[in-house]
């Protein structure tokens, strides 16, 4: 009996050291772990459909464990707006414990007798926090609960049991995981201070351009005709993007003299909001091919983005501004400072600033031709470089190589750790 104990644990041994040698060489098999369906670009403003694409291209082989449906998604609607309605308290219904736990159950019974080498998984505080797994966990977030609370609406004025409960599944979460991925060095020290993450395990690796098509650089660096200042402003939340000081910014340009045009995409403005050289598309459906074409050549015919946000984690319009060579506008917030580097492919405002200081910024910019072709050809060059799922792909394929076989040395000649994000612009 000793011998064939002895000769199993030889074998688990043998089978190990073999898969250790199979993800060090070649492909990893990765159990994609999400609760939406990583699919449909819609998820996540399309982010997990493109982190797959990326994975699968540079990393491994994919299986996928989500989406993991709540069935129970409607009633937990329905009490979350009826205590907000009795009480003015936000009731956060998908980050309760007992959700945890049925979400990590559904995930270990997708995954019972795959044979994966690591699981990955974006935005999944809530299955993680209670997987129970021997397989390595690399888990990816743009931003942490503590952050979150009263910084966007959607997390201000929570009940305190709702805070307690989504603080406890983001600290398992991170527990669990071997290596945390963030695309900001704001979030990165968050995972670092308020959770106490390893920093030698948290990465900064920020996220690409969700589009699958770009325009060849030379067509991206040649800037629309000088006849308006074209404005694109691309959110689907007006009040929170900002979108009173777009407006302000619009009616300061004509003031100032400058023929403007600004166009919104992704959501109705208010009434009030109308203007003859303010359009609005409210809506624009990557899935669909003649949908996704319009928001590209509405990149394509833009001079600047603007994007005043009030509050914001990391924004892939900016990725994809960026794509198209455009300098930006925006605010001095979250994660921001990772994708606009401050007079090279744009400027970030202080949250104060209204319209007048934009359109300020936006005129002297635009009435300074040289100045202006520099920054497109900075916004591009970010793009190519840093803003890019490919980049992100490799750097995260490092990643997942160091949670598999247990080494902190990191492949490549730069260090991603937060632990050197002060060198991170």
């Amino acid at each position: 009996m000793a011998a064939n104990g002895t000769n199993n644990r030889n074998d688990r041994m043998d089978q190990k050291t073999q898969e250790n040698d199979r993800s060090s060489k070649g492909r990893l098999r990765i159990a994609y772990l999400t609760t939406n369906d990583p699919k449909d670009r819609r998820s996540w403003s399309g982010t997990e459909y493109q982190m797959a694409r990326a994975l699968e291209k540079h990393c491994g082989d994919l299986f996928y464990v989500g989406p993991l449906p709540l069935f129970s998604a409607k009633i937990g609607k329905a009490v979350q707006r009826g205590i907000r309605l009795v009480t003015g308290k936000t009731y956060l219904n998908t980050h309760r414990i007992s959700v945890s736990k049925k979400l990590g159950k559904m995930a270990e019974k997708k995954m019972a007798g795959e044979a994966c080498d690591v699981i990955f998984s974006p935005a999944g505080s809530v299955p993680l926090a209670h997987l129970h797994t021997q397989i390595p966990i690399v888990y990816l977030s743009d931003a942490t609960n503590r952050l979150m609370v009263d910084y966007y609406v959607e997390f201000s004025s929570m009940l305190t049991s709702s805070i307690r409960s989504a603080d406890r599944l983001e600290q398992l979460a991170i527990q669990n995981a071997k290596q945390l991925i963030y695309p900001s060095a704001w979030a990165a020290r968050s995972a670092v201070q308020d959770y106490g993450a390893d920093p030698e395990s948290v990465h900064v690796v920020p996220f690409g351009a969700n589009m699958d098509t770009w325009p060849s650089r030379e067509k991206a660096l040649e800037p629309p005709p000088h006849d308006k200042c074209r404005l694109l402003f691309v959110g689907t939340n007006w009040e929170r993007k900002g979108g009173e000081i777009a407006f302000e910014t619009l009616l300061e340009m004509e003031r100032l003299g400058v023929p403007v045009e600004l166009t919104v995409v992704g959501c109705r403005p208010p009434e009030r909001f109308r203007h003859a050289n303010f359009r609005v598309i409210p809506f624009l459906n990557k899935n669909n091919p003649q949908e996704r074409a319009q928001l590209e050549e509405l990149y394509i015919k833009s001079h600047f983005f603007l994007l005043p946000t009030r509050a914001e984690c990391f924004s892939i319009a900016l990725c994809e501004a960026n794509a198209y060579g455009l300098p930006i506008l925006s605010t001095h917030t979250g994660g921001l400072p990772e994708l606009v580097w401050e007079g090279q492919n744009g400027f970030l405002l202080p949250p104060e600033a209204r319209g007048d200081q934009y359109a300020a910024r936006l005129r002297e910019i635009y009435n300074d031709p040289n100045k202006y072709k520099e920054m497109r050809a900075s916004s591009r060059e970010q793009f190519e470089t840093r803003l890019n799922w490919d980049a992100w792909g490799k750097h995260v394929n490092e990643i997942l190589r160091v949670a598999v076989n247990g080494s902190q040395e990191k492949a490549g000649s730069e260090d991603f750790s937060v632990s050197n994000a002060a060198k991170v612009r």
